[in-house]
């Protein structure tokens, strides 16, 4: 009965008490990241606000908007439409195969007319919901047992499949590896993790070897030599790392950079735009955008911690390991530390199906932090 209460009380909250509640040094710490990201868009178009940094602006402020409007939502709310959204997302997977739009090779695109959609971004937000609504509902042994494990892995490997098949590396790797740290964060047994981590390394030589597309294989390849072919496959990383080291200790200043300005660098907007930040702002504006990074991160893992219901811890943490992935994984990419993958940097690359996956994620961890004290019921129902 107690329960209910304290959920009945939460739902009943002025809204002008939720508001209060709203982590505000996250939503600052989100717009300095954004606007990192309309400067860099500005300079690279050679202080141009088009045809992307006006755009990367008005997008992230009318996301802002509905994020706030989303955290506000009752956290039974995103709990009962957790499996709903994960079928909506495998569904549009699905829809990819069929109605798919291809773009530069890869069909992961969905027309919706005045935009396109890429349902991979979405699952990973879906994935994040759905496990966290099903470890909710299990004991914390349970939770720790091998028996228990075989649907998340179902739910883990469909979406992940999908999206190899589009073809997108990249994007099924943070899928995974988003869907595996769900899975030890709620506590499974490290005998499990082992023979997990020994049949993942078969699985992945034997999918290294067997299953990559030549173009993958092609990235592999380069990554270990990219002097090999300095003018067609290794051109993109090479001339990455000629920005950066370029950029030095203090950078080449604002509007300054060369590489991104004569269109030495490939993808400056999207994959290799702490590149074009490097060449500008040198190794000081690159650490300082690491540390807001850290912050962000540093400030949602709090927020999970606060919850007194796993879901609420689960689904934050998982937003911020998809989050913190994005991160690892670009800067890594453009720093020729693994090969190029195609994973932008979220809230400074140019992108709205990112920025959206990116803004309802920290939604949900608002959620959670204004909704922190509801007992939540065990949610072993459909939606409840």
């Amino acid at each position: 009965m107690n329960e209910f209460r304290v959920a009945s009380l939460e739902r009943i909250l002025p809204l002008g008490t939720k508001i209060l509640r709203i982590n505000w040094l996250l939503v600052v710490l989100l717009c300095l990241a954004a606007m990192i990201g309309v400067a860099v868009l500005y300079s690279i178009a050679n202080g141009s606000w088009t045809p992307r940094a006006a755009q990367h602006g008005v997008r992230f402020g009318v996301l802002l908007l509905v994020m706030l409007a989303l955290a506000l939502v009752d956290i039974r709310w995103w709990m009962a439409l957790a499996y709903p959204t994960y079928i909506v997302a495998l569904l549009l997977l699905v829809g990819v195969e069929v109605f798919g739009v291809k773009v530069m090779g890869a069909q992961r695109w969905l027309d919706l007319g005045p935009v396109r959609l890429q349902p991979a971004e979405l699952m990973k937000l879906a994935l994040v919901l759905a496990l966290a609504r099903y470890y909710h509902s299990l004991a914390v042994d349970r939770a720790t047992s091998l028996r228990h494990i075989a649907l998340p892995a179902i739910m883990i490997a469909a979406p992940v499949l999908l999206i190899l098949h589009q073809p997108d590396l990249g994007t099924a790797m943070l899928v995974g590896a988003t869907g595996a740290a769900m899975v030890f964060l709620a506590g499974l047994s490290w005998r499990i993790i082992v023979i997990g981590a020994i049949t993942g390394l078969v699985g992945g030589v034997t999918f290294l070897i067997f299953g990559l597309h030549d173009y993958q294989r092609a990235r592999i390849e380069t990554f270990l030599n990219p002097e090999r072919d300095p003018l067609g496959a290794g051109y993109h990383i090479l001339q990455s790392k000629i920005a950066l080291g370029s950029g030095g200790l203090v950078g080449k200043g604002f509007l300054g950079g060369t590489q991104s300005h004569l269109n030495f660098l490939p993808e400056k907007q999207t994959d290799f735009v702490f590149t074009a930040l490097g060449e500008e702002f040198g190794f000081i504006g690159t650490l300082s955008v690491l540390v807001l990074y850290v912050l962000i991160l540093l400030t949602g893992m709090m927020i999970a911690g606060q919850s007194r219901h796993s879901f609420g811890r689960l689904a934050a943490a998982g937003v911020c390991v998809t989050f913190s992935l994005y991160v690892l994984v670009n800067i890594s990419m453009v720093m020729g530390l693994i090969p190029v993958v195609g994973v932008p940097l979220p809230l400074i690359s140019y992108g709205g199906t990112v920025m959206l996956t990116v803004m309802t994620g920290f939604a949900l961890v608002m959620a959670v932090h204004i909704h922190r004290n509801v007992d939540l019921p065990s949610g072993r129902g459909f939606f409840l």
